[in-house]
């Protein structure tokens, strides 16, 4: 008798829609839902930069391959913070901000909420708001947090809505924690945001930060990161994501740095120290050949730069990928406002389609996009523009004509 007889097969949380497309043979098939950002030749985008580095580094014989330490490498570390914050901040300066590296951004939030749980014994709530569902409430929840999710993605007016987040805020309660996604997406005025940070101070809510993407939003690696400023200013203390796999197209080798922001370098030392601890239970070293592409990148102004007008280069040909798309739309005769198209940042936007018309996409038109109709923009190409515009056209009109 195995040990493994009860051991059933755990349910797939996606993949499913990808695994569909790959077994449809329709010669018109597209597949709208990759996570990384691609090239109009259909192909995942990586920084021609990163490409020449990895080479160098291959045929450095000056390389060792012994163990990094725990915490990774302190040249990688530093770089990613003066990235996020700027190395001339106030809160470099005043060494009050310091990393881990992790296995991607999946291991940071797994870092944080095991300290979290650890830690963090007055409340164990958490809620989660960004753009879409995120996947970090797992984690939160296997560590035995009470989790609620919270999109602020507003389907009747087809846009993020801000009032949202400072609803969810308003209703948490004292000392809980707040991990918030995508929140440079949401376009919050300067009173939204002090009413926010002086919402969460009163109530003492620890804001986990998540920046998956830095530069691929605006284009501009400064503006994607200012919010984190206005948190520094107002003297948050703060964990935050940092993942480095996605803007400069290494997404196999799951670069990331758990971030963390103390009121003193004294308190930073010491959350550090813990965190040490319970990284060298979850893996001990890091893996380091992602770490050492960035760092050689980000300390090298030149190759920084070539770095920097290749995230330009991606954020340009996107938005001109959604006007195109709305052009389009707008041409055909499509029904309805497409303006939320080309007014969401970044590579991934909601089409703001119901469930009848994205279900009419992937069945009839071999269109494969989530449920949510949440789509990567990088995906539609000169190749299958046409196509996908004219279906959404006609599933509009579908729908609209199934209503009568």
């Amino acid at each position: 008798m195995s040990v493994f007889t009860d051991v059933p097969l755990a349910q797939k949380l996606e993949g499913s829609l990808l695994k569909t497309y790959k077994q449809d043979d329709h010669p018109n098939k597209v597949f709208l839902a990759y996570k990384v950002c691609m090239t109009s030749q259909g192909q995942p985008w990586v920084s021609s930069v990163v490409r020449k580095t990895r080479m160098q580094i291959a045929q450095d014989p000056s390389l060792t391959y012994e163990y990094t330490p725990v915490m990774g490498m302190k040249s990688f570390i530093q770089a990613s913070l003066n990235l996020l914050f700027g190395k001339d901040s106030q809160v470099i300066m005043e060494n009050r901000a310091g990393g881990v590296h992790t296995v991607g951004d999946s291991g940071a939030f797994q870092l944080g909420a095991q300290f979290l749980k650890t830690w963090h014994r007055d409340s164990q709530v958490v809620y989660i708001i960004s753009s879409h569902k995120e996947p970090h409430g797992l984690v939160f929840q296997d560590m035995g947090f009470t989790v609620y999710e919270h999109i602020f993605w507003d389907s009747a007016r087809l846009c993020l809505d801000p009032g949202m987040l400072l609803d969810v805020v308003e209703q948490a309660p004292h000392g809980c924690i707040f991990v918030i996604g995508n929140i440079g997406s949401c376009k919050l005025t300067q009173g939204q945001w002090t009413q926010l940070m002086v919402l969460m101070k009163s109530k003492q809510i620890f804001p986990f930060f998540d920046i998956p993407y830095q530069g691929l939003t605006t284009g501009d690696l400064e503006e994607d990161a200012r919010f984190l400023q206005y948190f520094v200013s107002r003297g948050f203390e703060f964990f935050c994501s940092q993942s480095l796999s996605k803007n400069f197209g290494i997404y196999d080798e799951g670069v990331g740095i758990l971030v963390v922001v103390a009121l003193s370098n004294e308190l930073l030392l010491c959350v550090l120290s813990q965190l040490t601890d319970f990284a060298r239970a979850l893996w001990l070293n890091p893996p380091t050949t992602g770490a050492r592409i960035i760092t050689s990148v980000l300390c090298n102004p030149a190759m920084q730069g070539e770095w920097k007008q290749s995230l330009e280069g991606v954020v340009k040909n996107v938005m001109m990928t959604k006007e195109k798309v709305k052009e389009k739309l707008r041409l055909l005769g499509t029904p309805g406002s497409w303006d939320h198209i080309t007014e969401q940042k970044g590579s991934h936007g909601y089409l703001g389609l119901n469930p009848q018309q994205v279900d009419y996409l992937v069945k009839k038109k071999h269109i494969y996009i989530p449920k949510n109709g949440r789509i990567n923009f990088t995906c539609i190409n000169s190749y299958n523009i046409d196509y996908i515009t004219e279906s959404i056209n006609e599933a509009v009109l579908f729908t609209k004509d199934s209503e009568k």
